[in-house]
């Protein structure tokens, strides 16, 4: 028995080694070239999309899929006449308990209050007149607007995981964004907690 248990550990063994000398596929010129001369527009596009951007930063709708992205109002963040329902429990968002968020997903109830999902559209009401440098020190800083001296981003803004991206995917999100069509909405500021 020990002779067969050994023998299978040796098999085991000899096929992962082979498995992982494997060669794995080259990027060639060729494809790197393609993957730098990309649109940057179409880059960012596809950036924000599998980021997820959508998830908090647009109104939806809903459709027999559930809620969807409202192509009216994409990226415009949590609507500013959109009201909140009341919460009779605050100890439901007390540290260790709850995160609510809003039937459209722009709105979110935790320990730290309430914040509202950014507008991320062109329109002065959103990023309309931030430069490149104010979108880095956002994504990378965590800073509101983009600018020193003002409050962090708040929860549920990952802006520590996007932080990580390259300078060229934060350039071509930023491109992408600024392509969109501008929505007027002034998001309501962040709502500190309650005791």
């Amino acid at each position: 028995m020990k002779q067969i248990t050994l023998a299978a550990i040796g098999a085991i063994v000899i096929l992962t080694l082979a498995y992982c000398a494997q060669d794995t596929p080259k990027t060639t010129p060729e494809a790197k070239a393609a993957t730098t001369s990309v649109d940057p527009v179409k880059r960012g596009e596809y950036l924000v999309t599998i980021g997820g951007c959508n998830d908090c930063h647009s109104p939806k709708v809903m459709t027999q899929m559930g809620p969807e992205p409202d192509p009216a109002r994409l990226l415009s963040g949590h609507p500013a006449n959109e009201p909140l329902p009341a919460i009779t429990d605050k100890k439901v968002t007390a540290p260790g308990q709850w995160v609510l968020f809003s039937s459209g997903l722009t709105a979110t109830v935790g320990p730290w209050g309430t914040s509202f999902a950014a507008n991320l559209t062109p329109d002065d009401t959103g990023i309309g007149n931030w430069t490149e440098a104010q979108f880095f020190k956002a994504i990378r800083e965590g800073k509101s607007k983009g600018l020193d001296g003002t409050r962090p981003m708040l929860p549920p803004m990952p802006w520590f995981n996007i932080a990580k991206m390259t300078d060229d995917d934060l350039r071509a999100m930023f491109v992408y964004l600024k392509s969109l069509k501008p929505v007027k909405n002034v998001v309501p500021n962040p709502i500190p907690p309650t005791s």
